[in-house]
């Protein structure tokens, strides 16, 4: 079993005292996660999100963590590769750049980036997105393998160039695809990528979704097949609050849950009028709150959108690892015996103070993933 974080830069309150807050406290958090001894780190990438993901050049943020580390991995989770918004060139560039200067350590996923507001800004519509995506995943290797590199097509036109510099990794970082719906993880399996599975489902989820993925990976041919060598890995987001006092920690993990859902309610809504999330609600709001929308909205998670009435442990139940050491256990084997081989731990919500933070990791650290190891 592997054992990872994400960062979204979610914040409560969106001026620039709170961004830089908020930049400092996932880097402090990234390094401490090495230290508790987990294997990764991810980092979003999301445009003109307010409030939902402030973490619009995680290679910058993944570089600066890179230099104060050692050991963890750094993954993209995921790069959003509209051309507009990450030409195909410029993402090998720097990610073989991320990954000369981690001495190898780099993980690369891959997204479409999920919605009009950030596709707009880049003047991008949504429905050019899946085409460019897979062109700039199939380009990308080769760029990093080919002494000279062109490409063209209707979609894109790059004369012969060398591509520099090559990765650290031989031939290349092992790559990842965002995956959320059962299209998605058809395509990394046959793609020969990873499957990050970034939704709320929960164990039960997981388990249809692995079952989904698994079977992909057997209809794989070499020409379906993406990178210079196949990644067979599912990785289960789990959203966790660990803290010696149980009834904080829970109380900690709905709010944080709640002002998530809030967020994304606000850009993903397909009709753009969901309210704003706010963060000045009591503890039992929270709670009620995660389960009536649950039966009344749908929720829009990266790329997908997810019925919620067909998904009733999804991102509205609020039954995740909050509480203590056992409860994260507890959660954790259920992943596993869904078929999870990663386990994505989503710890930095827009509500979530940092003391609790430090605390969760250092509690998995402690307690937790060394019972999986």
């Amino acid at each position: 079993m592997k054992f990872s974080m994400i960062f979204e830069a979610q914040i409560a309150s969106a001026t620039r005292a709170d961004e830089y807050r908020v930049m400092h406290e996932c880097v402090e958090q990234a390094v401490l996660a090495e230290r508790a001894g987990f294997d990764r780190i991810w980092s979003v990438e999301h445009h003109c999100l307010k409030w939902y993901a402030h973490m619009s050049a995680p290679e910058t943020f993944l570089a600066f963590v890179a230099g104060r580390t050692e050991r963890i991995r750094i993954g993209h989770g995921v790069v959003c590769l509209p051309f507009r918004m990450n030409h195909p060139v410029k993402v090998a560039e720097r990610v073989a750049m991320l990954d000369i200067l981690s001495r190898g350590r780099v993980d690369f996923g891959i997204g479409k980036g999920g919605t009009p507001q950030e596709a707009g800004a880049f003047q991008t519509e949504m429905d050019e997105i899946p085409a460019q995506l897979e062109a700039s995943a199939r380009m990308i290797p080769r760029m990093w393998s080919e002494e000279s590199f062109e490409h063209h097509s209707e979609l894109i036109d790059i004369p012969p160039r060398p591509i520099l510099p090559k990765p650290y990794q031989d031939p290349h970082p092992p790559m990842y695809l965002a995956c959320t719906r059962e299209d998605t993880l058809n395509q990394a399996g046959e793609w020969g990528l990873g499957a990050l599975v970034l939704g709320f489902g929960g164990p039960e989820e997981i388990a249809q979704k692995n079952r989904v993925y698994r079977a992909a990976i057997e209809r794989r041919t070499a020409e379906s097949q993406i990178p210079d060598f196949p990644v067979e890995h599912l990785s289960a987001l789990c959203p966790a609050i660990i803290l010696d006092d149980v009834d904080r920690a829970r109380a900690i993990g709905y709010r944080g849950q709640r002002f998530f859902t809030m967020a994304i309610n606000h850009w993903y809504n397909p009709g753009g009028d969901a309210p704003a999330p706010v963060a000045d609600l009591d503890d039992v709001e929270d709670v009620e709150y995660l389960r009536k929308r649950g039966e009344e909205v749908v929720a829009y998670i990266h790329e997908d959108r997810v019925g919620t009435r067909t998904h009733s442990a999804g991102m509205y139940n609020p039954n995740h690892a909050y509480g203590d050491a056992s409860d994260a256990i507890e959660y954790v084997e259920r992943l596993v015996d869904a078929g999870a081989d990663e386990v994505m731990f989503l710890i930095q919500m827009g509500t979530v103070p940092q003391d609790a933070a430090l605390e969760t990791i250092e509690r998995l650290g402690k307690d937790v993933l060394p019972r999986f190891r």
